[in-house]
């Protein structure tokens, strides 16, 4: 297969192809994985009744989906990855202040697959843990550097491979053809208010984290495929994945906690014979996770090193020193802290969805309500085009809106007073609504005024 030759440039018009139906194969694949299972199991481990945990994940992920699909819909109109498009909001090089923020967010990510994914690998190759997780960096490295079309096979495959393995998981638990529940008594309270947000908040923000990247796997579409088709695969791919292997994860946390404790040898064990390809396919549904976040995460470094350059062509040998520079010190930091990575990688992605939460609200807002879709691809490339350096205004719309989230924040060393009272992180909430109301209002007119 060839190695992908355009990186965050424009894709031109003749080399578009594909049909929207492979938007819902890449976006309800990446969510079978043993990841997203455990974020549902986080409401019943916390207390909360298993009817409530389900409606929770429902409303969680429906909201999630809606602003992460509506990115989606930038890709076959513009044909660049969706954070080159942050230029027309924040300037060519004021995107940068964003872009870190997905740097780091997704570099974690792909720490967080490395550390979640070790024991399986060990359980199929007798290597330690060190090898185990440089040898799927390696990996990962190899299928994001040939790109975007090897990405998209993947999730064709798994999207049926992987199917079938949760679809079974699902069957043999509710038929209760799986070992015995789990002995030990849970706390059930039922429903509880700060739970029940929680619960939501957490599913809210799963969806909310693939916005930065989105478009990155739509870019290659045909501009005349609809907005509305565009969005509805990429919405139905994301929220079916998603909503059914959350609701999976909190009926295996509330029935079978042992095997919700380590899903990845719990789920493998109930399939006898056959575990050894079931825990294969559990190692490559967190695979195909750590090759989209490293695909993203090097669209994000070289948006921001092109801006300084005036152009968008990557080269193939700096494509590769990108992404292998990337998986080091994802690497890395998962071989640092492995043994107690728990303990801060929560309140790490929790400060990354403050940042990026607002880069969304401004992105939509924009695209929807004051340009409406029309830019000029050749400016974003341009330090003194259309779009400027930095807009400024656009800046401090943004740091306004990650601080004032600051009274809604749950975090494991900070409580801010609104969360404090309620008992759960919000702070998503005027994340989205305060920067796109603000930016609806001031950026019109600064466009009027030719600032």
């Amino acid at each position: 297969m060839e190695i992908e030759k355009h990186s965050i440039g424009f894709v031109p018009l003749a080399e578009r192809y594909g049909d929207e139906r492979r938007l819902f194969t890449i976006w309800f694949s990446i969510n079978l994985s043993i990841v997203c299972l455990t974020v549902g199991t986080l409401g019943i481990l916390s207390g909360l009744g298993l009817v409530w945990t389900l409606l929770a994940l429902v409303i969680g992920n429906a909201i999630g989906t809606v602003f992460m699909a509506a990115h989606s819909a930038q890709g076959p109109h513009l044909g660049i990855p969706q954070m080159i498009q942050s230029r027309a909001q924040f300037g060519v090089l004021g995107a940068g202040i964003p872009l870190l923020a997905v740097i780091v967010t997704y570099t974690l990510y792909m720490s967080a697959d490395e550390v979640v994914v070790k024991a399986t690998i060990q359980s199929l190759i007798p290597v330690s843990a060190n090898t185990a997780m440089i040898g799927f960096g390696i990996a990962t490295l190899v299928v994001a550097f040939v790109g975007y079309e090897l990405i998209h096979r993947i999730g064709v495959y798994l999207t049926v491979l992987s199917g079938l393995l949760f679809l079974g998981t699902g069957i043999l638990l509710v038929s209760g053809a799986a070992p015995d529940a789990d002995p030990v008594q849970r706390v059930d309270h039922g429903f509880v208010l700060a739970t029940f947000m929680a619960t939501l908040t957490q599913a809210t923000a799963w969806s909310l984290t693939f916005g930065p990247y989105v478009a990155d796997y739509s870019r290659y579409l045909r501009p005349e495929i609809s907005t509305a088709r565009t969005f509805w695969y990429t919405a139905m791919g994301n929220f079916l994945g998603a909503t059914s292997i959350m609701c999976l994860g909190a009926y295996m946390a509330a029935h079978y906690a042992r095997i919700a404790a380590d899903p990845g040898v719990g789920i493998a064990s109930l399939f006898g014979s056959a575990n050894f390809v079931v825990r294969t396919l559990i190692v490559f549904g967190v695979f195909q996770a750590g090759v989209m976040n490293l695909y993203s995460a090097y669209m994000s470094a070289s948006t921001i090193f092109t801006g300084f350059r005036n152009h968008g062509h990557v080269s193939r040998p700096m494509k590769f020193l990108v992404m292998a520079v990337v998986i080091f010190f994802a690497t890395t930091i998962a071989i640092l802290s492995q043994h107690n990575f728990h303990h801060y990688f929560g309140d790490m992605l929790d400060i990354m969805v403050y940042v990026l939460v607002p880069w969304s609200a401004i992105n939509l807002a924009d695209y929807y309500f004051v340009r409406r879709g029309s830019y000029s691809v050749k400016d974003m490339f341009d330090l003194n085009g259309l779009y400027g350096r930095f807009n400024w205004s656009t800046i401090a719309i943004y740091f306004l809106a990650v601080a004032i989230q600051a009274p809604f924040a749950r975090l494991s060393f900070y409580t801010g007073a609104i969360a404090g009272e309620i008992g759960a992180d919000t702070a998503w909430i005027p994340g989205l609504i305060v920067p796109a109301i603000l930016y609806c209002i001031i950026e019109p007119r600064r466009m009027r005024a030719g600032l």
